[in-house]
């Protein structure tokens, strides 16, 4: 009899620890958004080099090297969105848009996204140092704020050829997720726009 008393104990116990642990691995909670950036849509500037431009994934600080849409709030408050995500990490996302908006522009031969079998002549060292929508005053909408340390390094020897500030800001049409994400693509499109630029300043025309 006290057998039987003692298995249906332990037979109500791992029950309640399967209920709990149901529990713990369910939820309700919607699915965030994922959103992924354009970039700037360039067309070719012509004065190819023949060279390979490797872009390295750009540095930045662990609240920044995330999928999660970051946001200061007004009391200086750092924070992230809720119900929204990138659809990779920011540094990765904008490591993308570089590539792609340096092979649009025309000025080399090749651009890969380092690390690269393809053998490089350049590399594009960046470091982010702001991708967040800033609230400056409690109820106002917030503007977004994109600024990368762009270092253009001659490969073979290691030199520094040329370091700048690229720089986009944008200020949401409304405080409503599209409105804020569409202020991202235009800060981020302004910067990497000025990236581009920057390099194609500091690298020699190209020859005859």
């Amino acid at each position: 009899m006290k057998s039987r008393s003692v298995a249906a104990a332990l037979l109500a116990l791992a029950l309640a620890l399967s209920a709990c642990t149901g529990s713990l691995l369910q939820s309700d909670a919607e699915a965030p958004e994922t959103f992924r950036l354009h970039g700037p849509a360039l067309t070719d500037s012509g004065g190819r080099l023949p060279l390979a431009l490797a872009v390295a994934r750009p540095r930045a600080a662990a609240a920044l090297d995330t999928d999660r849409v970051a946001v200061v709030r007004t009391d200086s408050r750092f924070d992230y969105y809720s119900g929204v995500r990138w659809s990779e990490p920011a540094p990765q996302m904008l490591q993308q848009l570089l590539v792609k908006a340096f092979s649009a522009d025309g000025r080399f031969a090749a651009v890969v996204a380092a690390p690269s079998r393809v053998p490089a002549d350049l590399l594009l060292d960046v470091e982010l140092r702001r991708f967040e929508a800033d609230y400056p005053a409690e109820g106002a909408v917030p503007e977004v704020r994109v600024e990368m340390l762009v270092t253009l390094i001659e490969a073979r020897p290691a030199r520094r050829v040329a370091s700048f500030i690229a720089v986009g800001a944008a200020t949401a049409a409304e405080n409503r997720r599209a409105a804020v994400v569409a202020a991202f693509e235009a800060a981020a499109a302004q910067a990497v726009e000025s990236a581009v630029s920057q390099v194609r300043g500091a690298t020699p025309p190209a020859g005859p």
